[in-house]
């Protein structure tokens, strides 16, 4: 399957204020605001520096990584559905589960669903998936703060 590019990284670089080595999702392959979805890729290189001290005979993603990834994917879809404004700092994470380890090499495409947004916060609900087998799932809460107020 060949999937385009939505927004590149030097788009999503202008909507979140994370930067190397903590900016977690490479590209947007799929954004339908109407629908509130989003998903967004992180490809996960054996030269990320967690692997050099987390399980480091044994490289594995860490799952706090994979939250960080898919709360930073719910964040570009928040901004993208109007909240320009705004950043969207996360406030809480419940139902988190983790399926499978995220290994060198693995691409992880992690969808992203809007169900509650308003001007002060919102809730999605995201899975990050590798070759088909969901690596992690979550609920992630969201609160909105004014740009100007930071």
């Amino acid at each position: 399957m060949n999937e385009k590019t939505v927004l590149d990284n030097s788009e999503i670089q202008k909507i979140l204020p994370h930067r190397y080595p903590f900016l977690l999702v490479d590209k947007i392959i799929y954004l339908n605001v109407e629908e509130n979805e989003i998903i967004g890729i992180k490809t996960v290189s054996v030269n990320e520096p967690f692997f050099q001290g987390h399980f480091p005979s044994y490289h594995i993603m860490p799952g706090v990584l994979i939250l960080e990834a898919m709360a930073q994917t719910g964040g570009i879809l928040v901004h993208q559905k109007g909240f320009h404004d705004k950043i969207a700092f996360l406030l809480n994470i419940s139902d988190a589960k983790f399926r499978n380890p995220v290994l060198p090499g693995d691409v992880l495409k992690i969808h992203a669903q809007c169900i509650h947004l308003t001007s002060k916060g919102g809730k999605i609900f995201s899975k990050a998936i590798v070759n088909e087998n969901i690596a992690a799932e979550a609920t992630i809460c969201y609160v909105l703060i004014d740009k100007n107020k930071l």
